[in-house]
């Protein structure tokens, strides 16, 4: 299980993590390092434990032993320090998370005046930049719920870009969207990788993996079971758990 090295200084730093839901051990010695600048997708059969790991690096999951760093920080456990990182760390989830009373460009422009102190009129030109970027920027004064989930998805990672974030999550991202809105997502976080964001990516899309990711990381049962380059993974996987698993997901 050897994993390609990266150049870049490590940006996410996983130690021997552990975590338990009740007796379940969802985590289990989770040893993981994210370069700056990498793009490591993130797959497995459902409950592997991808979500989760996903969720601990910002922890909105604590972990109950190990080690997470962002950025050469280890991971306050709350107050002002930990909100600090967590704005470092930007987040796309499987639901889209936006402000259904506020207006596109409020939901892009409400972080950077909130935390970042950013002036209303910079944030503004920032926030159309952003929304221009991922192809919604003719959106911007209407509200969530007159947009698809497509158009949704692309607001929320506008969003999280607009922190200017350190390292970017994607927690499944595209799996709450009809088959024909999954690509303009997806096209949008492949130019993001190309741009040289670095990125952790939970997915079922395995195109995303082949196309864009640097590293997949396979888990299953609370482990990282593979972790190799995509090409090496999806031809020729080394655990029988990979085999059976790609077997069944790239005979359909």
């Amino acid at each position: 299980m050897t994993a390609p090295t990266a150049s870049g200084e490590p940006v996410v730093e996983m130690e021997h993590v552990d975590k338990y839901f009740g007796d379940l051990h969802v985590l289990n010695d989770i040893n993981l390092t994210v370069h700056k600048g990498e793009v490591v997708v993130v797959i497995g059969p459902s409950g592997s434990g991808k979500s989760t790991l996903c969720r601990t690096i910002n922890r909105l999951e604590a972990i109950n032993s190990g080690t997470i760093r962002v950025a050469g920080q280890v991971l306050p456990e709350e107050g002002k320090a930990l909100a600090g990182l967590r704005a470092q760390v930007g987040m796309v989830f499987q639901s889209f998370n936006l402000f259904a009373h506020k207006t596109i460009l409020e939901n892009v422009t409400l972080g950077p005046v909130k935390v970042k102190k950013f002036k209303g009129d910079d944030a503004k030109k920032r926030g159309m930049e952003l929304l221009e970027r991922v192809g919604v920027a003719n959106q911007a004064n209407k509200y969530p719920a007159q947009l698809s989930g497509g158009q949704q998805q692309r607001v929320a990672i506008a969003r999280a870009l607009a922190m200017d974030p350190t390292v970017m999550l994607f927690d499944e991202p595209t799996s709450a969207l009809d088959p024909e809105m999954v690509n303009e997502v997806l096209d949008v976080m492949v130019n993001l990788a190309r741009g040289g964001m670095t990125m952790i990516v939970v997915t079922h899309e395995m195109g995303f993996a082949r196309k864009a990711g640097d590293r997949v990381v396979f888990m299953a049962d609370g482990q990282i079971v593979e972790e190799t380059d995509p090409d090496s993974f999806f031809t020729n996987p080394q655990t029988a758990r990979a085999q059976d698993f790609l077997s069944k997901i790239l005979t359909h």
